[in-house]
């Protein structure tokens, strides 16, 4: 796994000694040796590289990385091009349609976003092939959830998307007043008809960083053809 280097790796420093991490990283050399697991191991904390602490601007909390074959590669909703787009992804395109009036992309790679300031985490960073939630439990969580808190900390405007039960429940580590939580159903299909169609996300996002005096977030992704 390449290193978090940076800003993040100065305020996570004190998990990489702490036993839980130590087992994680011995499960990890397991399952990647004796399974097929995602993403990659270069692409595991690909959130992290692509949005530097100091840069983050907006958060949007997934679970644990797409479990079929070219899918996941390190940022939450996020699918490489060339790759069809999963439908959650594409009922989050319909809500930014319908906010914002964007277009809707011919594909999944959200690395745009990632590098204007939004933080595509999922809660658990690896999961074995076509076994969904597979690596929950084995300290991931205890890991997403300190770099959580170091958000929390964090003594300027930011906004947390938080969509569906798992992610909502982190509401408890968040508790700064400068910053702004949303929170709204999942985006999945079984969901997504409950409340996070028309939650308006996207537009109180932008809002909320322009008041602040922040750049906002531009949500509309090309097409890649």
């Amino acid at each position: 796994m390449p290193p978090i280097t940076g800003e993040w790796e100065k305020a996570l420093k004190g998990e990489f000694d702490k036993e839980y991490y130590i087992e994680l990283y011995r499960k990890l050399l397991s399952e990647y040796k004796e399974h097929t697991v995602y993403p990659p191991k270069q692409d595991i904390f690909n959130a992290f590289h692509y949005t530097p602490l100091e840069n983050v601007k907006v958060v949007i909390l997934g679970q644990d990385p797409y479990h079929d074959a070219g899918q996941a590669h390190g940022l939450c909703f996020s699918v490489r091009k060339g790759v069809g787009i999963p439908p959650s992804l594409e009922n989050i395109y319909k809500e930014l349609h319908d906010e914002l009036g964007c277009c809707i992309p011919d594909n999944g790679y959200l690395e745009k976003w990632a590098r204007q300031g939004v933080f595509l985490l999922n809660t658990v960073l690896t999961v074995r092939a076509h076994s969904p939630q597979s690596h929950q439990g084995i300290g991931w969580e205890k890991f997403t959830d300190a770099a959580i808190k170091v958000l929390n900390e964090q003594d300027r405007p930011i906004v947390f998307m938080l969509w569906g039960r798992s992610a909502i429940a982190k509401k408890a580590i968040l508790d700064n007043p400068r910053h702004l939580i949303l929170t709204a159903p999942h985006p999945s299909p079984l969901s997504a008809y409950r409340g996070f169609f028309g939650c308006n996300h996207f537009i109180t996002a932008n809002k909320f960083l322009k008041e602040n005096g922040l750049a906002e977030i531009d949500w509309q992704i090309e097409s890649a053809k």
